[in-house]
């Protein structure tokens, strides 16, 4: 079976992606997006466990008894998830201050076991990479525009302390957005987080309707032209 690269990007990063179609992970989505720096961060830890678990089963994937792979991929994924937990306290403090408990989540996260059992266990390594990378980068990316919506609604600045949590290297991405603006609330608490998550799930609805909608219209365009110039 021949493996479509372009369909696995595609399908992480926006059609089948993590928090939008598939509507998983969401306790950490709403516990750590109260700015987009949290979102990032926590966006890129789990991105790194869905690369690497998904390498691992790949690899293992011929050797391991099909009535033991879940509590061996559990395993798995629960040992990749305490080094970047220990990384995470060691070179990246403040932010392992921020996302706390959220971090040891990640082993609980369907997403992650559920690419583990239902594409890097019946493919080789590089697909299997390549698709935690893509499913990863589509998570990362709703962390990040929940995060960033969240966070300009509610302080009106973006990706606020960016330096002091990821490193002095990305303090080019602290922005005020609106100067002088006094902050709304109720986008930082959690309520704040379910009414921008239903905004952007109906946004990305309406979006997939008017690119299908688009793209039919373009196909039966090329149609009559066919059936013209024959």
């Amino acid at each position: 079976m021949s493996i479509s690269y372009k369909r696995i990007a595609s399908d992480g990063i926006w059609d089948n992606n993590v928090v939008f179609a598939q509507g998983l992970a969401l306790c950490p989505l709403l516990a750590v997006t109260s700015t987009a720096t949290n979102g990032l961060g926590m966006g890129l830890a789990s991105t790194a466990v869905l690369v690497m678990s998904n390498l691992l089963v790949s690899v293992i994937r011929r050797i391991v008894s099909p009535a033991v792979r879940i509590p061996v991929y559990i395993t798995l994924i629960a040992t990749l998830v305490t080094l970047v937990d220990m990384i995470l306290n060691a070179w990246a403090h403040e932010l392992y201050k921020v996302l706390g408990l959220f971090i040891a989540l990640i082993v609980v996260n369907c997403a992650i076991l559920g690419r583990a059992e239902a594409f890097a266990s019946k493919n080789s390594p590089v697909p299997a990479v390549f698709d935690g990378l893509m499913m990863g980068l589509g998570f990362t990316l709703a962390l990040v525009m929940l995060g960033g919506m969240r966070e300009i609604l509610g302080s009106g600045t973006l990706f606020a302390s960016a330096s002091l949590l990821l490193g002095k290297a990305f303090s080019f991405m602290e922005l005020t957005i609106i100067p002088g603006y006094r902050g709304f609330l109720l986008m930082i608490l959690p309520a704040g987080g379910f009414m921008a998550l239903g905004f952007l799930l109906a946004g990305k609805r309406v979006l997939d309707a008017k690119l299908a909608a688009w793209a039919l219209g373009r196909a039966s365009g090329a149609t009559k032209m066919a059936e013209d110039a024959a």
